[in-house]
């Protein structure tokens, strides 16, 4: 939650809207909320907590972490985070142990990849290691002649053993 936080700004450049959950009460989000915002000098924790004290949401949403429990043997959630597209689809999950936090820096790629292959109408993928700036793939399902379209600055067709002319790169 902190780290969502002091990324909060970043995520809304992007136009993403966050949503935690905990399966603490209302009343100790208040508490919490308190000592994240003094943790992160700076970082305003002003996106909406979902209150989830009796686990329902996150067994439905398979944020349970089968090895990790607390005191009372009780599964601890996991650092799981989901990205919702506009049409209210799942379009990317990270799954973290309770032991593992998650990395900003690669949501927020992950993010950035999602909103190009969207930009260009799932026409592009991200290769490996995509950072923003990066060429992306052209899609096998596009022809050269429509490649040619969609990307009037043009495009690169690796040289395969093979000789397919499949992996193709443009600027996006």
């Amino acid at each position: 939650m902190a780290a969502m936080a002091g990324y909060a700004q970043e995520f809304e450049k992007r136009g993403v809207k966050l949503l935690g959950i905990s399966c603490d009460d209302v009343a100790s989000h208040k508490e919490w909320i308190k000592d994240i915002e003094a943790f992160m000098p700076g970082a305003k924790l002003t996106y909406p907590i979902m209150a989830d004290p009796d686990r329902r949401a996150i067994k439905e949403l398979n944020m349970v972490d089968p090895d990790e429990k607390d005191a009372r043997g009780v599964s601890l959630p996991s650092r799981t985070l989901h990205i919702v597209g506009p049409d209210k689809a799942v379009k990317l999950s990270f799954l973290y142990p309770a032991c593992t936090g998650r990395n900003m820096d690669e949501v927020l790629r992950a993010v950035d990849s999602l909103l190009t292959a969207a930009t260009h109408k799932g026409k592009v993928a991200t290769p490996a290691n995509w950072k923003p700036g990066d060429r992306a793939v052209i899609g096998p399902s596009v022809s050269d002649e429509e490649a040619r379209k969609l990307f009037p600055d043009g495009f690169e067709t690796a040289d395969l053993p093979s000789k397919k002319g499949y992996l193709r790169f443009t600027k996006v």
